[in-house]
């Protein structure tokens, strides 16, 4: 994909994944357009682009409807054209299911989940009236199946692919391509961001995070397969080969990850 000039909307742009998607794309001479609810991590990265002049802020909060709706009004003000639109904002769980309040898991399908509606709304209608766009979500491979300490979270991640899947399906006659990216182990924050049970961050690293491939590499990946047009792919290290397993021997599957460690 030529990336050149193409407008791209990152949301979740302040670090990790969408922070390496940015750096990326604004190098290969796409002008960025950042979102995150933090202004300073947002100048942080709008800071490390190889053409800064080539990028754009908007401060969003993905559980407050207000912001929302006046991120998608700056947009369209600012920028109008959307050619690209990227979801990699949201946060993890370290909890027990019995013991996540309501209101932790009401934040997580905010942050995850309904945050993306009337965002991917708006693009998806400016991409069908040109005939031409991408829907990127960064998901997780716990959108694919349940693990320890992500009850929620791993809920908020399947309904991404329940939602989008069924969106690709009524609008692929429109133009617009759709690509769910599962990421493995990837070298970020996100464990550490992760929410208690009382929606408090836990600070604490995984090890299999901390072991993994970084943002920079992962977004090659994400740019890779968007390259190829493949509808979901996976992103990662050698933790890729669970996808395989779980599709084709999900009985051995089952019994190979209640044996993993939770963190």
């Amino acid at each position: 994909m030529k990336w050149e000039n193409k407008m791209v909307w990152i949301i979740g742009a302040s670090s990790g994944i969408g922070q390496g998607l940015a750096m990326a794309i604004n190098q290969l001479g796409g002008f960025v357009v950042l979102s995150s609810r933090n202004s300073s991590s947002l100048q942080n990265t709008q800071s490390q682009l190889r053409h800064p002049e080539k990028s754009g802020v908007i401060l969003l909060d993905l559980t407050n409807d207000e912001s929302i709706a006046q991120a998608i009004a700056q947009y369209e003000q600012q920028f109008k054209q959307i050619d690209t639109l990227i979801h990699s904002g949201g946060i993890s769980q370290r909890s027990l299911a019995l013991e996540t309040t309501s209101e932790s898991t009401e934040l997580i399908f905010k942050s995850n989940f309904l945050g993306q509606i009337p965002i991917t709304q708006y693009a998806a209608k400016k991409m069908i009236a040109r005939q031409s766009g991408k829907i990127v979500v960064i998901t997780s491979f716990t959108g694919k199946w349940g693990f320890f300490l992500r009850s929620s979270y791993a809920a908020s991640k399947h309904a991404l692919h329940g939602f989008y899947d069924s969106l690709r399906m009524e609008i692929e006659n429109d133009g617009v391509q759709i690509h769910l990216v599962t990421p493995g182990f990837i070298a970020t924050d996100i464990s550490k961001n992760a929410i208690d049970p009382t929606g408090q961050a836990t600070g604490e690293m995984d090890n299999n995070q901390q072991q993994g491939i970084s943002a920079s590499l992962c977004a090659q990946q994400i740019l890779q397969g968007i390259d190829k047009e493949k509808t979901e792919f996976g992103v990662g290290g050698s933790e890729l080969k669970a996808l395989w397993i779980h599709q084709y021997f999900p009985n051995l599957f089952q019994k190979i990850l209640r044996k993993q460690s939770a963190r």
